[in-house]
């Protein structure tokens, strides 16, 4: 037998954590958390009674999000093992409850309670990433692992296409949640000793220091965000000639769009931190505008470019966010991704509100207009913002530097 190098099982246990990673992402994010949006269409015909009380979910599972993300901004860096079990969880058991919800407020508490494991499970995994990756193969890593949003959205389409009855397709997405976690606690093992009480349980500055610009434009972006996350499917259906029966694929041409995730850490290299994050939001904003053509002309095909677009714009703009943290706070990086992403989810609760107020007023073309501007909005603060590091000194928001060596690689 050949003997096997530590680099080369850092290597292969590198791979086979971020992939394990992408696919807890998947599920609970793709999933758990962003399949109320995805099934709408599908819940209120098999269950009118939560049809009035879709858009209030949606505002719950972003709520809950939050709040689950300021308490893995305590815990993700200090013990991100327990932070995903308790994620798998929250998940899973979000997932049965909305498998079984006939009643409103059943319902409105199965999302909440599933929308926390998406919040717990990524500052764990940005965490365990920076633990157990090699340090040239980070970047391509926390992409990977972001990316499986993007998979977990075409999976649930496929679900959707699978299945018949909701129950059915909370089931399964249920058990995906579950064997996903299971599997990534398995392939990450116990810690080493006194590894899990050596993450810091928050950094000094974080607010004051080089994350207040850019989460002040997650938040913006966010909000206009919402509009998709939550409506997506309802706006295509009742008003971009999208038949019901398809309303599956529209979410596979999202998931797709999104796998360009692992992109988002070239994108940086080459244009910066503010550069990057302009350009997955520009492209977050072209989709709008198709979609807004969907509606004009009453046509699919708009409908299915501008969920790939957003796909892709989203998942990266949220990759730009997570290497955002990390810059600036190097050693927590999962509770700096905590403090974004909590204000990205903050901007999704209140806009799902707004734009579900908007769009039942005004009609779905005003509130597509609406989540576009401020999609804008969130581009030009991000732009503008110079990131400083942990203890508040400016530093340039530019790519970060790079020690001389071939491009990044597993195992390196």
């Amino acid at each position: 037998m050949v003997p096997t190098s530590p680099d080369a099982q850092r290597s292969a246990s590198g791979w086979a954590v971020a992939l394990a990673g992408m696919l807890v992402i998947a599920s609970t994010y793709g999933m758990a958390r962003f399949g109320v949006g995805l099934l709408a269409p599908r819940l209120v015909e098999q269950r009118p009674a939560l049809g009035d009380v879709v858009g209030t979910a949606a505002s719950a599972q972003f709520v809950s999000y939050a709040l689950a993300a300021v308490l893995a901004a305590r815990w993700g860096d200090h013990a991100p093992r327990t932070t995903l079990a308790v994620a798998g969880v929250a998940a899973t058991c979000g997932s049965l409850g909305v498998a079984v919800a006939t009643e409103p407020a059943t319902f409105v508490g199965a999302v909440f309670v599933g929308g926390t494991g998406a919040g717990l499970a990524s500052p764990a995994l940005v965490r365990l990433v920076d633990e157990l990756v090699t340090e040239r193969a980070r970047e391509t890593a926390h992409s990977l692992v972001n990316s499986g949003t993007a998979a977990g959205v075409a999976g649930a389409g496929v679900v959707a296409f699978a299945t018949v009855g909701v129950a059915t397709a909370w089931g399964a997405m249920a058990a995906i949640c579950a064997g996903s976690a299971v599997l990534l606690l398995v392939l990450v093992g116990r810690p080493a000793r006194g590894a899990e009480r050596s993450g810091q349980r928050g950094t000094p500055g974080w607010w004051s220091g080089g994350l207040r610009v850019p989460a002040t434009a997650a938040a913006v972006v966010g909000a206009g965000s919402a509009l998709v996350w939550s409506f997506g499917p309802l706006v295509a259906v009742s008003d971009g000639g999208v038949p019901e029966e398809r309303v599956g694929w529209l979410w596979i041409a999202l998931g797709l769009g999104g796998l360009l995730g692992p992109v988002t850490g070239v994108a940086v290299q080459r244009l910066g931190l503010r550069g990057a994050w302009a350009l997955f939001v520009g492209v977050a904003v072209v989709a709008h505008a198709f979609l807004a053509l969907a509606i004009v002309l009453a046509a699919s095909w708009p409908a299915y470019v501008a969920m790939a677009l957003f796909g892709g714009g989203y998942m990266c703009l949220s990759g730009v966010l997570i290497l955002w943290a990390r810059a600036v706070s190097p050693d927590a990086g999962g509770s700096g991704t905590a403090v974004l992403f909590v204000a990205l989810a903050v901007g999704q609760a209140v806009g799902s509100a707004g734009l579900d107020v908007l769009r039942s007023s005004y009609g779905s073309g005003p509130a597509v207009a609406v989540a576009a501007a401020l999609a804008l909005a969130g581009a030009y603060v991000g732009a503008r913002a110079r990131r400083t590091a942990a203890g508040g000194a400016p530093v340039t928001a530019e790519a970060p530097a790079r020690e001389p060596g071939p491009r990044s690689r597993w195992g390196e």
